[in-house]
């Protein structure tokens, strides 16, 4: 994916235009002007400039009718008078290049971060279709992460996609920069969609860091863009992800997050005519997470993979949202952010119970299954239980089971906060020694503590 500068510079000259269909403003309304504009040559996804008197307004084109082309205006329509003009352009063409690395731009390749980028030497489809299905490659080898919880009781493999549940302020940017910092990766690409313009600038440079960016590329649209904007930020991002992988490298998808990609999603839809019947999204919700997620995954041939982790906030715990519910039929695996276990200070507050990782048990070997129920078998047991632990209503003794769980929660607990480098094999002997004070031993037969 080594473009040569003088192609990157032809390339770049060869999108430049000086003619621009025109039309005028026939209508406006709340966030949509309807311009009247030349029959047949005008498309779905043109960018236009309406000339307003009060200043430019920059609109989409999201829906198309015999009498013109409804634009989605990025911002307010305050000022958009009729006869107002309006021009044109056809949307920019996305040519991911390698010399992005390093690089936070918005959805359409322009640079964020003040320095001057020149366009890769080829165009990509922000909606292209997934990897022909029987080409696919099974999902790979596990992948080291710097996290002990994912390195042994919720493992990550190449190709792998999951979901981040959290609701907000339970370190799920901090997780997802350990992720980007400690995961065996080519190169990262990093969605931030409808993120605080503050946010974007301490994510870069505090949470992920200079050591985080030297492999990284940043898609961004802050919470302040137009619908249309953050809906082309996750989809832009994918697309990145795939010119790496085409190039044969394994890349890390992050995208921050699905739910305000499918907010912006809903906007989109009912500005263009459709109705949000779904518990306030639209019946094409789900088709659009599924076309986003099964583009991620094992390439094919000689190309790369993906692995993807997408991020959903979900309201209160409520697993069983739109967004939450729709995401976690099309992945393979799910990790859920538990608020009670960040506000007693255990980060990442990864809640093992609720969360699943579809890789098990073809991730690990039979020994290491055998380490992972036993595990989940005491962390089950103790969370069943620990509020009448805590009450001091349990009478020791009373369910041999439980005062297993008892012995060993202090130090499983201690045991998923661990980051550090020192690899699978040392988090499974440190997981060995947090269960070692329970008197449990798993059933080989069934891979269940008896």
């Amino acid at each position: 994916m080594q473009e040569n500068l003088i192609d990157q510079m032809r390339f770049a000259i060869e999108q430049l235009t000086h003619i621009h269909k025109a039309g005028r403003v026939v209508a406006v309304s709340a966030g949509t002007v309807h311009c009247a504009s030349a029959k047949g040559d005008t498309r779905v996804g043109d960018r236009a400039i309406i000339h307003a008197r009060a200043g430019q307004r920059i609109g989409e084109v999201v829906r198309l009718d015999p009498a013109g082309a409804h634009l989605l205006v990025d911002g307010a329509t305050d000022g958009v008078s009729i006869d107002d003009p309006v021009a044109f352009r056809p949307a920019p063409v996305f040519a991911p290049s390698a010399d992005w690395i390093g690089r936070v731009i918005d959805p359409d390749g322009n640079p964020l971060d003040g320095w001057p980028l020149l366009p890769g030497g080829q165009g990509r489809d922000i909606n292209a279709p997934p990897p022909i299905s029987h080409d696919r490659r099974g999902l790979g080898s596990r992948l080291e992460t710097g996290l002990a919880v994912f390195n042994t009781l919720l493992p990550l493999v190449r190709g792998q996609r999951i979901g981040l549940f959290a609701g907000s302020g339970v370190g799920k940017s901090t997780l997802l920069a350990d992720l980007a910092r400690g995961v065996e990766a080519d190169v990262i690409v990093i969605a931030l969609v409808g993120e605080r313009g503050r946010e974007v600038g301490h994510f870069v440079q505090n949470v992920l860091g200079e050591d985080g960016m030297k492999r990284a590329v940043v898609v961004a649209a802050t919470s302040d863009t137009g619908p249309q904007v953050r809906h082309r930020c996750a989809l832009s991002a994918m697309a990145v992800a795939e010119a790496f992988r085409d190039a044969g490298r394994h890349v890390l998808l992050l995208i921050d997050s699905v739910t305000r990609f499918c907010e912006a999603h809903r906007e989109l839809a009912v500005a263009s005519g459709e109705s949000a019947n779904l518990r306030g999204y639209p019946a094409s919700t789900g088709p659009a997470i599924a076309r986003l997620c099964e583009r991620a995954g094992p390439g094919g041939g000689t190309s790369g993979d993906i692995t993807a982790v997408f991020s959903v906030l979900v309201a209160g715990s409520d697993m069983e949202e739109p967004v939450a519910d729709m995401l976690r039929g099309v992945l393979d695996g799910h990790i859920v952010l538990d608020r009670e276990i960040a506000e007693r200070g255990r980060f990442p507050a990864v809640d093992v119970v609720r969360s699943v990782s579809r890789a098990l048990p073809d991730a690990a070997n039979d020994k290491e299954n055998e380490i992972i129920a036993k595990a989940r078998a005491l962390l089950g047991a103790y969370g069943r239980s620990e509020m009448i632990v805590q009450a001091g209503l349990y009478t020791a003794g009373s369910d041999p089971m439980l005062d297993a769980a008892i012995a060993a929660a202090p130090a499983l607990d201690a045991f998923q906060s661990i980051k550090d480098a020192r690899g699978t094999l040392a988090h499974f002997a440190k997981l060995r020694q947090a269960i070692a004070t329970s008197p449990m031993r798993p059933d080989p037969a069934s891979g269940n503590p008896a």
